[in-house]
């Protein structure tokens, strides 16, 4: 065994043919070294992984930052928390820079900062006499805090429209990053940890039919409303015409005729495909299935009970065929 690992790696398994030939199993410590062979272990890339993230990248569409920023808040809500935070903070200290510098240009442009401490001299904002005054009577006004230490008075115009200006600004801020913020808090992405798959699949006989069966169950008393699960088999082929499809999509019926795709997962449940003459399954034999490449990507979409959100949850089958009971 020492031997083997050495001359070939740890990239290569030690199987054994069972007597019986129903397939390839592990090699015991036990068994004869003539049943021997080397099979090696493939690592093949996933079009779709486990956490549901598909593994694609797009590229030569042109323009494609443009695609994004015409939908920002889309764009901002697909975003990775580091990154909202980051535009989140980002945008308010920018926007209260700002708009506190205008209060201060004011101010400056008007002498307010040289005759504040006159006794009946008038400024524009009452009690401002810097950048930080100024600051802090913008923070006081956007937040509605109003202290009543600083306030606008009657002899400034441009002060008054600079304040509508201010509010219309800073509601539109808050409608646009709150929102965002709000609606990446409330996905139900979480849930989806709650939501269990069967690490394998099988292939075995029920109801006197050949069938392909896993399992998908919820850990959690809350109910999901209106449960559907849906199967794609991805697989390369080729038309008669000659044109490749490296990955094309089949649909595999898992009850879509019967209505048993409908699912009332308060218990585990057992999802069948029936490898019949319309299943893509029909032609393959257990020892093309060895070789064969596929993946098989389990979608399970339904309603979180309790925030009434609509959530998809994706498990990926290995794109090795299933084992054969």
């Amino acid at each position: 065994m020492s031997a083997l690992r050495r001359k070939f790696g740890d990239d290569y398994q030690v199987v054994t043919t069972s007597s019986s030939g129903s397939g390839l199993q592990p090699q015991g410590p036990g068994q004869g070294p003539q049943q021997q062979q080397l099979v090696p272990k493939k690592k093949r890339q996933r079009f779709v992984d486990k956490n549901g993230r598909c593994n694609v990248q797009h590229g030569n569409l042109g323009s494609e930052t443009s695609r994004y920023l015409s939908d920002l808040f889309t764009t901002l809500v697909d975003l990775k928390w580091r990154w909202n935070l980051f535009i989140f903070i980002l945008t308010y200290t920018v926007a209260w820079l700002f708009m506190a510098s205008m209060w201060w240009v004011i101010a400056y442009t008007r002498g307010d900062l040289n005759k504040a401490h006159v006794g009946n001299y008038t400024p524009c904002v009452a009690n401002v006499y810097n950048f930080p005054s100024a600051f802090l009577f913008f923070i006081e006004t956007e937040a509605t805090i109003g202290y009543g230490y600083r306030y606008i008075t009657d002899k400034c115009p441009e002060g008054i429209i600079l304040f509508l200006f201010q509010s219309i600004l800073g509601s539109i801020v808050d409608a646009f990053l709150i929102g965002c913020m709000f609606i990446k808090m409330s996905q139900p992405k979480k849930r989806a940890e709650t939501l269990m798959f069967s690490e394998h699949a099988v292939i075995s006989m029920r109801d006197g039919k050949l069938t392909l069966m896993f399992r998908v169950g919820n850990l959690r008393n809350s109910h999901m409303v209106s449960a559907q699960i849906r199967c794609k088999l991805l697989k390369s082929r080729q038309t008669p015409e000659g044109e490749f499809l490296p990955l094309d999509q089949l649909e595999l019926d898992v009850g879509f005729s019967t209505g048993a795709d409908q699912l009332f997962l308060v218990s585990p449940l057992t999802i069948c495909h029936v490898i019949d003459a319309k299943s893509p399954f029909y032609d393959l034999s257990q020892r093309s299935m060895q070789s064969e490449q596929f993946e098989i990507v389990v979608i399970l979409e339904g309603i979180v009970e309790t925030t009434d959100h609509h959530e998809p949850e994706t498990d990926v089958r290995a794109p090795t065929p299933p084992p054969t009971e």
